[in-house]
């Protein structure tokens, strides 16, 4: 008797259904929320799955398993998107990301290493029931639950489940880190918050947007005599951005064997930077591209190219254009990629040079290999410098992108048995191969004359290596390599290089700076002046105290100070500093007035960029 009323029960597509959402949810809190309460992430996670299945009940009693089902797929979908994102992006993914869907092709190969089998488990529900649904007696057997549960029993769960998720919205709406908002609002919950908070948004005037506010909230103070200031005038300039390199491969070797000896010589003989740090965001290498040339920091949401890309932006190849430069920009891959057509238009350039340029010529990944990139790009360069006028050109290089795993013919670096077939021994073949492609492209400046007369910036676009990706294995490595436990400060550091023959010399610059701070910085080494030209980074041969605003691969309130990255928890009070060198936590000091500082201007910033005018 007892085992038939569960039957009838179990029967109920409420309660069916019911019961395996709460495996979703517990899946879902081992990937991203591991450590949270489990008995948290279900009390916010059913209430919001009842809220639907209440209105399913009311709704669509004819249709009813149909109506689970789709509802299924549908709340399934979200779970396993926040899952593969999280283990990329270490943040919760939003409906903003649905702007970047026609990207995953592109990227499948990275979207498929991220997938462990054992996410799909998430699907299995499905599955079986949409074979079960080839059974016309399976079918049949649906039909007997068209029927109507108790009105008051649906609607007390409706209305006490929507209060629940309110309440839970509401409580935690007030807290700045969006990892610890989806924890503990949950997940679905989440997401319709980040709807009606994205909707709400309110942008500040823009007219408090002056020189004067930036350089008070960065702590700046220009000195009367900047150093290096014209030092450079008049060179050709080549801003080059290596796909996902961090700073740990400079001067470092594996079982003896250098890594990236090309730029391992070009940090020992010129100006390196090894406490720089990525401030990109959802669109990864574009947003790269549009803060270095803008010197602003990325949106909220979404990728800049396709937030800001429509705009006309201030930037660093129409303030070199207004003193006489030809500029371009080099990338194998189609224009269209990341909207970079209209973000190239919104940033001046004067010509783009992609995929329709390099043609399909030794492919790796989605592009022409680097040694196709350089060849052909040194080649133009040296055709720009013979019309007499200096160039600025912005090269993207690409074939280290992830998963890492470049063709055969592309390994120069014999892994040690323990870096096999692992995603940190890939990342360092790959970028193995990036810096054998570089020491070609030096070579080609230094023999076709160009060379003496450049400064060239090498840095990197973003991270490669995701803490959320790696293994226990991989983490292990990592740890060997640095010597400590690899965390935030690590993950985040990028290297920057400035070489210009007759002005660099051999110099380790050990202030913090980030791509937001190389406009200012070029600027000064050319002499071309910025006064009146709102920007947000700052020249980094001239300031020592830099303030980072973080965004996306860390929670909003996040930034990088002198001594290491801060995260918020809730809020300000319970965050964590993850200091820089493997240091230890109690040495690190953040204050509550670079939080509010650091949150300022990312406001400040999304408030200038959102004013300006769209281009033509």
């Amino acid at each position: 008797m007892q085992a038939s009323r569960w039957r009838v029960w179990l029967s109920k597509p409420f309660v069916f259904f019911s019961l395996i959402m709460v495996l979703k949810i517990l899946l879902a809190r081992l990937v991203v929320f591991d450590g949270a309460s489990m008995w948290l992430q279900l009390a916010t996670g059913i209430p919001s799955v009842w809220v639907l299945f209440c209105l399913i009940e009311w709704l669509v009693p004819r249709r009813k398993m149909a109506a689970y089902l789709t509802v299924d797929v549908v709340v399934t979908s979200i779970y396993f998107a926040v899952i593969m994102y999280y283990k990329y992006f270490g943040v919760i993914v939003t409906y903003h990301a649905l702007q970047q869907v026609n990207q995953v092709t592109e990227v499948k190969g990275s979207v498929f290493s991220l997938l462990h089998p054992y996410f799909l488990f998430i699907y299995t529900d499905i599955v079986v029931l949409l074979l079960l649904y080839a059974s016309r007696r399976f079918r049949s057997w649906t039909k007997t639950l068209a029927r109507r549960e108790s009105g008051a029993l649906v609607s007390v769960v409706f209305a006490v489940s929507l209060i629940g998720s309110v309440a839970t919205v509401w409580t935690h709406s007030d807290s700045i880190n969006e990892l610890k908002q989806a924890e503990n609002m949950g997940i679905l919950n989440y997401e319709a918050y980040a709807v009606i908070a994205s909707s709400t948004q309110e942008i500040e005037d823009p007219s408090k947007v002056t020189e004067e506010t930036i350089a008070e909230l960065k702590g700046v103070r220009e000195p009367e005599v900047p150093l290096y200031w014209g030092a450079a005038e008049g060179k050709n300039v080549i801003v080059l951005q290596l796909e996902a390199f961090q700073n740990f491969l400079i001067d470092r070797t594996i079982d003896g064997k250098e890594i990236t000896p090309v730029m391992n010589k070009l940090a020992k003989d010129n100006f390196y930077f090894p406490h720089f740090y990525q401030q990109v965001g959802q669109g990864n290498t574009s947003d790269a591209e549009f803060v270095v040339n803008t010197s602003f920091y990325i949106p909220q949401y979404g990728a800049a190219a396709q937030e800001y890309g429509g705009l006309e932006l201030p930037s660093m190849p129409r303030k070199l254009a207004e003193h006489g430069y030809n500029t371009a920009t080099f990338h194998t891959n189609d224009v269209q990629f990341w909207n970079r057509k209209e973000l190239y238009k919104g940033l001046g350039f004067g010509r783009y040079y992609d995929a329709e340029f390099f043609g399909d010529e030794d492919l790796v990944f989605f592009g022409s290999s680097d040694e196709v990139l350089y060849k052909k790009t040194a080649d133009e360069l040296l055709k720009m410098s013979q019309t007499g006028k200096p160039f600025y050109a912005q090269v993207i290089s690409m074939s280290s992108h992830h998963p890492f795993n470049i063709p055969d013919r592309k390994i120069r670096f014999e892994l040690p048995e323990r870096y096999r077939d692992t995603l940190v021994g890939d990342y360092i073949q790959a970028q193995n191969y990036t810096d054998y492609a570089l020491g070609q492209f030096i070579d080609r400046l230094k023999e076709n004359g160009l060379w003496d007369d450049t400064v060239l910036v090498v840095y990197g676009d973003h991270l490669g290596l995701p803490i959320y990706s790696l293994t226990d294995h991989e983490k292990n490595l990592m740890e060997e390599i640095y010597g400590y436990e690899y965390g935030f400060s690590e993950m985040m550091n990028i290297p920057l290089i400035v070489a210009a023959s007759g002005v660099t010399e051999p110099q380790v610059l050990p202030q913090v700076g980030g791509q937001a701070d190389l406009f200012p910085t070029i600027a000064n080494l050319l002499g071309v002046s910025l006064k009146g030209h709102i920007h947000f980074g700052q020249d980094l041969l001239n300031q020592t105290d830099n303030l980072l605003p973080q965004r996306y691969y860390l929670p909003s309130g996040s930034f990088v100070n002198g001594k290491g990255i801060f995260v918020p928890g809730l809020n300000y009070e319970d965050g964590v500093g993850y200091p820089f060198d493997g240091g230890r936590s109690e040495e690190f000091d953040a204050s509550k007035e670079e939080y509010d500082r650091a949150l300022e201007l990312l406001r400040l910033s999304n408030s200038y960029v959102s004013h300006l005018p769209k281009h033509e």
